[in-house]
């Protein structure tokens, strides 16, 4: 007799390694380019070594390997919090936030993209964050409090070299400036090109640990960009910077990566 088959145990199990398969496809992207790659190839050498040490029985050395697996995993977490704070908040960027998007109002883009257009021509360097699901509070305290309504005006004036807040990051949310002279997290991938400067790595380091959309002027070369997602497209036209953010702001999260994807794609092959 053919013994029976359990449908259930065989979905159950081919569940359980798409689950698997997954989490691990989805470990390795978000590890891609971080300090973690060089730590988990020193983890396999380590498992490597205690393979051998258990094999051909040499006591001091398991022993030693021991104590070392063990103080790693402190290590670990005191070394890579950053890393390990930004995937917990990916996680819930990427599964509950898409379904409370955030409307951006025609004048405040318009106005940011003009400020940052004229800034732009000037070679005057400017940050600003569109705060969306994510709060950023904490980047705020790091700066001075506004509260203030959005104009080209007052952004070119806190943007001004003679400014005490040029240097920072202006904070935007709910229609106004929260804040101006912030300090963003600088980005920690090393696959970033080693000519962007400051203002594009706190651009591209405050939209990898958060859900902002970041614009930015180049101070050395005029150009403008955005960052969404630890992802960072530059070289726009007034125009094309204007439609960009705008759609950005406007669309769901899941809808504006597939934006800001297209037009980096279609900008890249029109050069």
């Amino acid at each position: 007799m053919m013994p029976e088959v359990n449908i259930f145990e065989i979905w159950k199990i081919a569940l359980e390694i798409s689950i698997i398969w997954f989490l691990l496809y989805r470990f390795m992207v978000f590890i891609q380019g971080t300090r973690v790659v060089p730590l988990l190839r020193g983890i396999v050498i380590l498992v490597v070594l205690f393979s051998l040490t258990n094999l051909f029985n040499l006591i001091v050395l398991n022993w030693i390997l021991t104590k070392l697996f063990a103080i790693s995993v402190f290590g670990f977490l005191i070394i890579f919090h950053p890393e390990i704070r930004r995937g917990l908040s990916k996680i819930g960027q990427t599964y509950f936030n898409m379904f409370s998007p955030m409307d951006a109002e025609q004048g405040v883009v318009n106005d940011v993209s003009q400020s940052l257009m004229s800034l732009a021509q000037k070679r005057i360097g400017a940050l600003v964050a569109f705060e969306r699901s994510v709060g950023l509070k904490t980047y705020a305290e790091s700066g001075v409090r506004l509260d203030a309504g959005i104009s080209a005006e007052l952004l070119n004036t806190i943007f001004s070299p003679i400014g005490p807040l040029h240097d920072g990051g202006v904070i935007i949310g709910s229609g106004r400036i929260t804040a101006a002279g912030c300090i963003f997290p600088l980005s920690q991938n090393m696959e970033i090109d080693r000519a962007l400067g400051t203002r594009h790595r706190a651009a591209i380091g405050l939209s990898e640990e958060t859900d902002a959309v970041v614009a930015m002027v180049s101070e050395e070369t005029g150009k403008i960009s955005i960052a969404q997602a630890g992802k960072l497209i530059t070289d726009f036209e007034g125009k094309d910077f204007n439609f960009v953010l705008k759609n950005i702001l406007q669309q769901p999260q899941e809808k504006r990566k597939n934006i800001f994807y297209s037009w980096r794609q279609k900008n890249s092959g029109n050069k």
